[in-house]
């Protein structure tokens, strides 16, 4: 029985296996709120400069979030000290009330997906990701996380 048990422990443990993102971080809220003052920060240190990467931005909601949508602020900060805020859009739910992203349970999958970028110089980016809605708390967001994987 102990055989068996790990050789289905094993098998699990090796089809999950896929590509090994090179940045892969997540920021977890507290009661499942997210506060205006709470801006969640991932440091990425670029070694290689010639690499391009997939950046995938994943929002998790619970199917009790209150909207279709939700707006973020994501604010890019190079090694050499340049700013940059750019507004994003994070769908989470189709018009017809269907859910936009991957649900599983009473859990929301919503992903924003940035392809083929290339950094431009090496060192350490900092992504500072701020909520953009006007209300100063909003319920149901579990947690927010960045992965870098290289393009293909």
């Amino acid at each position: 029985m102990t055989k068996v048990l790990f050789i289905l422990a094993l098998g699990f443990a090796l089809s999950g296996c896929g590509d090994t993102p090179y940045y892969d971080k997540t920021y977890s809220f507290e009661e499942k709120e997210w506060n205006q003052r709470v801006m969640p920060s991932f440091t990425v240190d670029i070694k290689d400069t010639s690499k391009v990467y997939d950046f995938i931005l994943t929002l998790r909601t619970t199917t009790s979030y209150s909207y279709n949508n939700l707006w973020v602020f994501l604010n890019s900060k190079t090694p050499s000290g340049l700013i940059a805020r750019e507004p994003f859009q994070i769908r989470i739910a189709n018009e017809d009330g269907s859910w936009f992203g991957t649900k599983s349970g009473t859990v929301v999958e919503n992903p924003l997906v940035f392809r083929s970028r290339k950094f431009p110089e090496k060192g350490k980016f900092t992504f500072t990701v701020e909520q953009g809605i006007t209300e100063e708390t909003i319920d149901e967001v579990l947690d927010i996380g960045l992965r870098l994987t290289e393009s293909k």
